[in-house]
Parts: structure tokens; sequence; C-alpha cells
């Protein structure tokens, strides 16, 4: 597994994460066995970061995280969780400290440390980024000794953007994946020139980039896959980054051909996402223990052709561009 800097934090982490998004809620049913299998197996592969939130099974992601640590001992992972989505609505006045401290300290809890690596506001109203003070309740965490960093989830560019100018951010998680190339265009260079992490999140469009879905394929009603296509339950570019499931798999269809040897197309997106220096770490989910292997195995693979980066992003241009890449 190779492994890059994470931003200013001295730490590096493996280049693939995980993802606990899945082994929390909203992706299906996942049994707790399946969910232990699966960050095993990706620690056993050299996975060094783990992504998850407060809000993921209310809780449910990071008690499984604490129970595999915990049983493994040894050196721990850098975990990065967030906070923000325990609002019953999002406000920017909602950010206040107390609710920080609060989540923060369920945060503690939930996962078994005394400080948190990282903690990310978890895509906070546009609003907040005028907001200084949200950032300076940051830093007195960070010099309380509860948390050793903290940066952002974003769903917009813009978002991402404003977040730099904040110096006390180490990370920005932002959606980029095939399907949602806008982040390359100035974000990367800004980022890197700040030595801001990069965390890549939905890297498979929600599994469209894995080629496995149909037109007729059924999704679990607790399957955000299912629920929440047109944006009923939280934004729209959560769910397969907001591409129009028939386009998707009309796009799909047309990167297929680029996918060669034994790899999988899963594997051939998340090895896309690796030929941007600029990222730090993608975080593709894993419902099991067979998922964790091939993601993690996707490190490993040779760099991708200059003609098939090409012809990707013709795709992208072609297919996913005019109906994505100004929305985010």
């Amino acid at each position: 597994m190779r492994t890059r800097d994470f931003g200013r934090t001295g730490r590096r982490v493996s280049d693939i994460g995980f993802g606990a998004w899945a082994i929390g809620a909203d992706w299906g049913h996942v049994e707790p066995d399946d969910a232990v299998a699966a960050l095993n197996e990706a620690l056993d592969k050299g996975v060094t970061f783990i992504d998850t939130a407060d809000v993921y099974g209310d809780g449910r992601s990071e008690q499984l995280i604490a129970q595999v640590l915990k049983a493994r001992g040894g050196e721990r992972p850098f975990v990065a969780t967030k906070a923000g989505r325990r609002l019953p609505k999002q406000t920017v006045e909602g950010y206040t400290a107390e609710n920080l401290s609060a989540w923060t300290d369920r945060s503690l809890k939930n996962l078994g440390v005394e400080t948190l690596d990282l903690v990310q506001l978890h895509c906070p109203p546009t609003a907040l980024y005028h907001r200084a003070e949200v950032f300076g309740r940051l830093d007195d965490l960070v010099t309380a000794g509860k948390i050793r960093a903290y940066g952002v989830s974003v769903e917009k560019v813009e978002e991402a953007m404003m977040a730099l100018d904040y110096p006390g951010v180490a990370s920005v998680q932002i959606i980029f994946n095939i399907f949602r190339q806008k982040p390359i265009e100035a974000f990367f260079k800004a980022a890197q020139d700040k030595k801001v992490a990069i965390i890549a999140r939905v890297p498979l469009a929600s599994g469209l980039l894995s080629g496995k879905f149909k037109p007729d394929t059924v999704f679990e009603p607790s399957d955000h896959r299912q629920y929440n296509r047109h944006g009923e339950a939280f934004d729209v570019g959560e769910t397969f980054s907001g591409v129009s499931y028939a386009e998707g798999l009309k796009a799909v269809e047309a990167i297929r051909p680029l996918v060669g040897g034994d790899i999988s197309m899963a594997q051939f997106a998340l090895r896309w996402i690796l030929m941007f220096d600029a990222v730090t770490v993608a975080i593709p989910g894993a419902k099991n223990a067979a998922q964790a292997r091939a993601n993690a195995d996707a490190a490993s693979l040779p760099a991708l052709s200059p003609d098939v980066m090409t012809e990707l992003k013709s795709i992208y241009d072609r297919d996913i561009r005019p109906s994505v890449h100004q929305r985010w």
C-alpha cells in the first residue's frame, strides 16, 4: 500500500482508505460480522485511514471501528470523523461552541479515545464559511486536546475554496470520481499550495462505477440509492454523484471497454483517482471483506495510460459534464 502525506499534520496515510458510511447505515442492511470482517480485511491489507461520522447509524459506525481497533491492538490507523449533522435542521447558528464540544465528546466516547485524530464539519451550510468564529471554536477544541486537527466535508467546490482561507483547516473532503471532475480545475492546486489534505469521497459514484448495476437493479428501501434519487433526504449529489441513474449507466458502458486485464471497473475507477497527486486518500466503502480486499488492491495497480485518461475526460465532457459540472 502506497502512502501520502496527510497535509500539514505530519502523518502519512494509505492512499486507499476505508469509508465507513456503509457499515453504519443508509446502504442497505449490513450484518455486524460482515462490517467487522470488512474493517479487519482493509487493515490487514495495509489501509491506515478510516473515515466515519457521528451520524452513520447514529454512532454505530464509530462503535464498530472502536470494537475492531480495540481487539486488534497495536498501532492505530488515522481515524477521521465528522460533526454537524446531528442538528435537526442545518443552520449556521447551530454550530455553537456547546454543540461542537458535545458532538466531539460523543465521538470520543464512541471511538474509545482521549483525542480524535480529525474532526470534519459535515457538509455545513455554505454561509458557515463566512463565519470565522466557528473555525475559532474548532481551534479551541485543538487547544483543549480533544482533537488533533480539523477539516471540512463539502458539497461544492466553491465551499472547498472558501475553506482554504482558514489556516487551521487541515483537510477538505470532497466528492471526486470519474463522474465528478470539477475539483481538478482550480481546487487541487490551491489545496496543494496550502498543504491541505484532500479526501476523495464517493469515489465509485455510489457504486455506479463498479459497473455492476443494471436498469432493473433493485435497492433496499433503507439504501439512499433508493430513497434519495432526487435529493429527498439530503443533497442529491451524495447519491450517484448527482448523475441520473440512466445517464450514469450509459456512461458506464462507454467506460467499460477501457478497463483492461483482470481488474474490476471499481478498481479501475479508484486507480483513476490516484492518478492525481493532489489527492491524499480515496475512501471507498465496503460492506464485506471481499469488497474491502478489492478496494485495497486497487492501490497497487499500474498507472493508467495517457490515452485512457484522455478518453475518460472525453466521456465526462460528453455524457456527464452538462448535468453536473456547474451544480457542485
